[in-house]
């Protein structure tokens, strides 16, 4: 072989080279971050919130079959991403800020509040906006699965309660909460695109569901299927809603 190729040890040390040069700038990177964001590199508490968020979670999905499943994984995926960031590194502002230029003037963790300008007036009103929405959602997630259980239970339809105003309370409350802590509090560039293939996935999953129901309370699922949306009250709905409360 001519002396001009290079050999084995040469393109280690190359390969070696480069690699190096990355993980010194993904390192640099990082201590920008950490510069800039205080709570970044509490991987700790990072942990702690996905393993309470997904217990939750799974306490009251507990998905079945496959399909519920992918819909469970897509969740636990979006958890994962969104306190990894959270507490753990802010990659979405270091890939605008390494790769899109993002201007570091205003920069900051929370992605709305460094687009808008806004700091930490911005990063607060994102926070209790997203804290409001992401208890709603846990609100009615947990009350939709108990008022199912007691249905199923007594061997019933479930159409009283939350399921007067909508047919799958769970899901309702479930996308509120996953768009008020993943899309307006601390957005990602992972929880941003994880959402919308969640909310196809859970509405798949719906009307799925609601096939086996006919098969199994046939025209009493079809006349309450008829009159109550699906996921978000209607008109209607809200009109009983605030007779109800007048009365009470």
């Amino acid at each position: 072989m001519s002396s001009n190729y290079p050999g084995r040890a040469d393109v280690v040390g190359v390969v070696t080279a480069g690699l190096c040069m990355i993980g010194g700038r993904m390192i640099k990177g990082t201590q920008i971050m950490n510069e800039h964001f205080a709570h970044s590199g509490a991987w700790a508490l990072a942990i702690i919130m996905i393993v309470v968020a997904s217990w939750l979670f799974y306490r009251y999905a507990a998905p079945k079959s496959w399909r519920e499943w992918a819909g469970a994984g897509l969740v636990q995926a979006f958890i994962i991403a969104l306190y990894a960031e959270m507490y753990g590194f802010p990659l979405t502002i270091y890939l605008l800020v390494r790769f899109f230029h993002l201007d570091r003037t205003n920069l900051n963790a929370n992605l709305w509040s460094t687009l808008v300008g806004m700091g930490e007036t911005g990063m607060m009103i994102s926070m209790l906006v997203g804290y409001a929405l992401l208890f709603v959602g846990i609100g009615l997630f947990i009350q939709g699965w108990r008022e199912l259980y007691r249905a199923h239970e007594n061997q019933r339809l479930a159409t009283t309660g939350l399921y007067a105003f909508v047919r799958h309370p769970q899901y309702t409350g479930l996308f509120i909460g996953l768009f008020g802590e993943g899309v307006v509090h601390w957005p990602t560039v992972f929880s941003v695109i994880l959402f919308p293939l969640i909310v196809v996935t859970y509405t798949l999953l719906a009307f799925r569901e609601e096939r086996r129901m006919l098969d199994e309370f046939g025209e009493q699922y079809r006349r309450y299927r008829e009159s109550v949306p699906m996921f978000f009250p209607g008109h209607r709905q809200w009109r009983q809603f605030i007779a109800r409360s007048q009365s009470e």
